[in-house]
């Protein structure tokens, strides 16, 4: 199975918490599981996704360019 690319997301995170350490506090996650699910070590929780989405203002339409957008 191929990774999701997850730049499109890390570049949110930085440009609304510029760095992923406020955003792993109000994902309520440690820095370390939001490092493991930026590199796609770990999986994202449809519950994270939602509450990520929430936290980054990404609209409904645009969550695949955020969390299901395919490596080459």
């Amino acid at each position: 199975m191929t990774g999701f690319d997850n730049r499109n997301l890390r570049e949110r995170i930085k440009k609304i918490y510029g760095n992923q350490s406020g955003f792993a506090k109000d994902m309520e996650l440690s820095e370390r599981s939001i490092s493991l699910k930026l590199t796609g070590a770990r999986q994202w929780t449809q519950s994270e996704i939602y509450r990520a989405k929430e936290l980054l203002k990404i609209e409904d339409k645009d969550l695949v360019k955020y969390f299901f957008t395919r490596c080459s």
